[in-house]
């Protein structure tokens, strides 16, 4: 059998990581990690850490990272199968014996690092060669520095279909095609896969070449602009990312990575200083990709270019992780300036431009509610009903039960916000034209195009209060007397009082019978239709309502009037609004939680409008009837 990655995590579980690496460094121990100066460079200054219940060591100085094993191989310099062997006998564990079929492909493997390990180094010797002078002179139009041209292996694929067999003759048909380095037509006919390209070499987490990339110089019709080896059995484009091997290190640095587009935007950040990126290679992320990403940053930046495609790009990457979204781990968005790449923006605003965009990423889930919100126009309910299907459609592919109910909650609250905007505070009702005062006939504008007059301060004080708890009644008793004494105003108020009819059943009787009598109602008659028999008590004699006394303007008191009765119908009317908004919560929770929301508002503002009316107990004044 061969060595599993169960049998190796079994292995790890038995050694005590602080134990082994103690027998050549001095560790003292620092809370749950031990720490000290680090083998891998020197430093005064501990920076090296052990994690006993992880089963990692790491350096906050040089990065240097592992386990038990890669502790055997990188500090006492064990072959990977020596070390485990050595590893094995200290756990008490019996190393398995190598599967044939396994060995046989790993020394295939072997061979095929020999053919690329090979084929890089003629692609850059064709580059520096006579024939690599266009290419030469490309990537000096697009600003590589030599520096990075020779860090990230440039190379040059002549335009012949039969080169490399030429210069890697050492290696038979088999192997270079089983590297991805030749192909065959329908007919038979081998041919070099890459032909007439600026090469890149794609390494694993090693650093050893396991594929191409290559570029053409200019565009041609029927020529793909990038093309990249086939999977083999050295590369799998799903699980490897360009660039690993040198951000990685980068990144236990910066505690970043940036995965943008394509290679040649990771060399583009090189370039301009920014060492911690990668890509993938074709495709969308994968989930493999995702976990590669996951186990050095919690939360990477994903960089995309500004376009149409760029933004379809971020979308599919975030549909693959969010089923596999845990605590602590998700991804950032970073939306790059439209029609520009990290290339691009860095030859026009400077690399300082897209260190600030890098440090400032969207959330997901910001990047998730913006795309879907903006995928089309929101015109109709059932267009809004449509982006809350889709919003709710993510939100089911997330399999951690509380992510997916905290992404549930947020993503519909902001559907409500958005769909259920609050609304404008309803207005204070006023009468129609028809039941304005005709021309010359007392009402409450002196012009007919004047607006009413404000209350005054002895009426704000008098009615203050009166529709907080048993005091509502009050005021309706004093309404209904203030209609009785100035009839004129019923017909403006016969909308208003009709509404709280059926809102306050009590009211009734006494509301029917005033809108009845209305037209036989005598003016000075203050008790028209007061009748005791009806089981309505009198206003309390020790208020005094303004638009009940004689003696005030009947301007004024029909115009306080008014407003007793809008704040009077008011409330009520907005309580019954709310509880029917509650009652619906189960079957509409966002729209209801809206509605409630605003109902509340505008309950708030009608508070404030009673209070702002004042409240005076007076005592009587001799000589002064004060019963109405």
């Amino acid at each position: 059998m061969a060595i599993t990655p169960q049998w190796k995590d079994e292995l790890r579980a038995r050694i005590t990581l602080s134990t082994l690496v103690q027998r050549s460094v001095k560790l003292t121990r620092a809370g749950r990690e031990w720490k000290g100066c680090c083998p891998f460079h020197e430093e005064k200054t501990p920076s090296f850490y052990v994690n006993d219940q992880k089963q990692f060591y790491h350096c906050f100085g040089c990065g240097a990272h592992g386990d038990a094993i890669s502790w055997m191989v990188d500090q006492q310099g064990l072959q990977f199968m020596d070390a485990v062997k050595e590893l094995a006998a200290i756990a008490g564990m019996e190393v398995p014996a190598p599967d044939p079929v396994m060995a046989k492909r790993a020394e295939q493997r072997a061979s095929l690092i020999d053919v690329t390990e090979a084929a890089q180094k003629f692609f850059v010797d064709s580059l520096g060669g006579p024939n690599g002078g266009a290419a030469r002179e490309y990537l000096q139009r697009r600003g590589f520095s030599p520096a990075v041209m020779r860090e990230f292996g440039f190379g040059w694929a002549p335009d012949d279909r039969q080169a490399l067999p030429r210069a890697l003759s050492g290696f038979g048909e088999d192997m270079l095609e089983g590297a991805g380095m030749r192909a065959a037509n329908e007919q038979g006919e081998r041919y070099d896969r890459f032909r007439g390209r600026v090469m890149l070499p794609i390494q694993d987490a090693r650093g050893r070449v396991i594929a191409f990339g290559g570029r053409i110089l200019e565009k041609r019709d029927g020529v793909a602009k990038y093309l990249n080896s086939p999977d083999t059995d050295l590369f799998d484009k799903g699980r490897t990312l360009y660039n690993l091997h040198r951000a990685a290190p980068a990144s236990r640095q910066s505690g970043r990575v940036v995965v943008v587009e394509g290679y040649m935007d990771v060399i583009a950040l090189a370039n301009a200083g920014i060492a911690d990126a990668v890509a993938p290679l074709g495709t969308a992320l994968t989930e493999m990709q995702l976990e590669l990403l996951w186990r050095m940053v919690e939360v990477p930046v994903l960089c995309f270019d500004g376009d149409a495609a760029g933004q379809r790009a971020a979308m599919r990457a975030i549909a693959r992780a969010l089923p596999l979204l845990a605590p602590m781990r998700s991804l950032s968005i970073v939306r790059l300036p439209a029609g520009l790449d990290p290339d691009d923006l860095i030859k026009q605003q400077g690399a300082r431009a897209m260190e600030q965009l890098l440090a400032n990423p969207a959330p997901l889930i910001d990047t998730l509610w913006e795309f879907e919100r903006d995928a089309q126009p929101l015109t109709t309910p059932e267009a809004k009903a449509g982006l809350k299907a889709r919003l709710m459609a993510h939100v089911e592919t997330i399999a951690d039960p509380e992510i997916k109910s905290l992404y549930r909650r947020e993503l519909g609250d902001r559907f409500s916000a958005f769909a259920y905007p609050p609304r404008p505070p309803r207005a204070a009702w006023q009468p129609s034209a028809q039941a304005r005062p005709a021309a010359g006939q007392r009402g409450p504008w002196k012009g007919a195009n004047l607006p009413p007059p404000g209350l005054s301060e002895e009426a704000r004080a008098q009615l203050s209060g009166m529709m907080a708890g048993g005091q509502r009644q009050g005021l309706m008793q004093a309404v209904l007397t203030g209609l009785a004494r100035h009839p004129g105003q019923i017909a403006r108020h016969t909308e208003a009082l009709i509404s709280l009819a059926r809102l306050l059943p009590e009211a009734a009787p006494a509301i029917e019978s005033l809108l009845e009598l209305a037209e036989t109602l005598d003016s000075h008659d203050a008790t028209a239709i007061w009748l005791p028999t009806q089981g309505q008590p009198a206003p309390s004699a020790d208020i005094r309502y303004a638009f009940l006394d004689e003696g005030n303007d009947p301007d004024a008191a029909c115009e306080e009037l008014a407003e007793a009765v809008s704040l009077l119908v008011e409330r009520p009317a907005l309580e019954a609004a709310l509880a029917a908004t509650i009652a619906r919560f189960d079957s509409d929770p966002e729209g209801s939680f809206a509605e409630q929301t605003r109902l509340r508002a505008q309950l708030m503002a009608t508070e404030d409008r009673l209070k702002a009316f004042g409240r005076r107990k007076a005592s009587a004044v001799p000589g002064t009837d004060d019963t109405p």
